[in-house]
């Protein structure tokens, strides 16, 4: 170990290599870290290996480990979710550093089970990949993407050879000049599906290469997909799974649970979520905190965390209903899977565990919905308590209670 950390301290062997000289990846992450305090002289021991079992995770995970981090996590709940697919009481887990939050969504939480639940929807499901290729001229590219739209059945055998778990289910063709973008849309069953349909649709274009050798398949992703940026793309088409969730809360529940009138609660949504939204020219951000609860989501259940950009656009509607009021979030890019990716960590298996939807579903792909319609229904109860809290005033309260050492069960109460 000295030899090969003098090597490290030298330059003469790369961090990269110790995988395969040590045989074992958990020994190369604490030779990694030690180099680390050497060259920094910072005290490193908070990111030491503790829990996780690099052995099982380099080549899936992670590349060149040294540790591994820490986030508190919270649950919040009781929380009543009447989807097609989730349905029942949940305690979802929100992993965050953000004092008040937790406290936050778990009063939107049981205020919505006390209304009798949220409902959900899931409207579509489909993950993209656009390849990006360009062709002699602008006619042959057009004549390319006509080809591709009349013989999907020749494109969907490619994918079947690659993979049993993902299916195409249509391409949309757009051209800018001579260049086409190929938006292939994928049903990837429990996974997320990004690694799958990313395999498959370079396959795809080794095959449409082979038809059209005058056109070069310049990029695997031209940015039409699109991945981990917010584009009007997903939003009016939707990646992922584009997902709904409802609920009615009655007036007295408001002026009990949430302080608030039901007149107050419907100018402060709309003038925010809408018209601040509109004035500030948003893509996909009408909406009062989703990427809030998403992030938190997202980190506790081993979701891709770059996707939240994308996954966190979402539109929060409130209605007058009855003497209470009618209150939707629309996601229309969630992508969120049950299997692959950082689902495999221990503690993530452990959360998704605990909301019933671990792992690959009977049929394929009910696991990774009822886990959509859960984070739906989550992100619509941070909604709900974020407004109330912005009509009641006690926002900057709450977080001087909860966000600045001030709170423990004595703030909490309010939530």
């Amino acid at each position: 170990m000295e030899d090969l950390l003098e090597g490290l301290l030298l330059g003469k062997v790369k961090l990269r290599e110790l995988d395969s000289l040590l045989g074992d990846p958990n020994r190369a992450a604490d030779l990694r870290l030690e180099f680390l305090r050497r060259t920094t002289g910072a005290d490193l021991k908070p990111i030491a290996r503790s829990r996780l079992d690099f052995s099982k995770l380099v080549g899936w995970n992670i590349e060149n480990p040294v540790g591994e981090v820490s986030i508190p996590v919270g649950v919040i709940g009781p929380l009543r979710v009447e989807g097609d697919y989730a349905r029942g009481t949940f305690y979802p887990l929100l992993a965050t550093t953000e004092g008040a939050l937790v406290a936050s969504v778990n009063r939107g939480a049981t205020t919505i089970t006390m209304a009798g639940g949220a409902r959900a929807k899931i409207l579509r499901d489909g993950m993209a990949r656009a390849p990006a290729l360009l062709a002699p001229t602008a006619a042959r590219a057009a004549e390319v993407a006509r080809w591709v739209s009349e013989n999907l059945d020749k494109l969907q055998k490619v994918v079947e050879d690659v993979t049993s778990h993902g299916k195409l289910l249509y391409a949309q063709p757009f051209q800018a000049g001579r260049t086409l973008f190929l938006r292939f849309v994928f049903e990837t069953g429990d996974a997320m599906g990004m690694n799958m349909v990313t395999i498959a649709s370079d396959r795809i274009l080794g095959f449409l290469k082979k038809r059209f050798p005058d056109v070069d398949p310049l990029a695997l992703s031209g940015n039409v997909c699109s991945d981990k940026k917010a584009a009007s793309i997903n939003w009016i088409a939707g990646r992922g799974k584009t997902v709904i969730a409802e609920a009615f809360i009655p007036g007295d529940l408001i002026e009990s649970r949430l302080k608030t009138s039901v007149e107050r609660l419907l100018d402060v949504a709309w003038r925010k979520n809408l018209l601040g939204a509109a004035v500030a020219g948003s893509l996909g951000g009408f909406n009062a905190n989703v990427a809030n609860v998403v992030a938190a989501m997202f980190v506790a259940y081993g979701q891709d965390l770059a996707q939240v950009v994308e996954s966190s656009m979402g539109i929060t509607t409130v209605e007058p209903q009855g003497d209470g009021i009618y209150i939707s979030l629309t996601l229309p890019s969630l992508e969120v899977g049950t299997v692959g990716g950082g689902t495999r960590l221990p503690y993530a298996r452990a959360a998704l565990s605990a909301l019933g939807c671990v792992g690959g579903g009977d049929p394929p792909g009910v696991n990774a919905k009822k886990f959509a319609e859960i984070v739906a229904a989550t992100a619509l109860s941070g909604e709900l308590s974020l407004l109330a809290s912005l009509a009641e005033g006690s926002l900057a309260r709450s977080h001087e209670r909860l966000g600045r050492g001030g709170g423990g069960s004595r703030g909490a109460t309010t939530f």
